[in-house]
């Protein structure tokens, strides 16, 4: 397993808020990186339509997600 997983987000979305309250619910030990993708453009087009994902590894969960895919998609990677 990789050692934690990143969150791609943006300041005041509120759908990378519920995904940032499931992380913190289902993982509150997995180490976690916060990266707004607002001040990347590369990141911007990578991602803009489809945040948040968690990424851990080279893998990613894009949303929507519940509680049990984020559960699954940690222990997968």
């Amino acid at each position: 397993m990789a050692s934690g997983l990143t969150l791609m987000h943006t300041e005041y979305c509120h759908l990378c808020e519920q995904a940032l309250a499931l992380i913190r619910c289902y993982a509150p030990s997995t180490p976690l990186t916060l990266v707004d993708i607002a001040t990347n453009e590369e990141l911007m087009a990578r991602y803009g339509v489809r945040i948040p994902v968690v990424v851990l590894g080279t893998e990613e969960l894009n949303w929507p997600f519940d509680g049990a895919q984020l559960s699954a998609f940690i222990a997968a990677n």
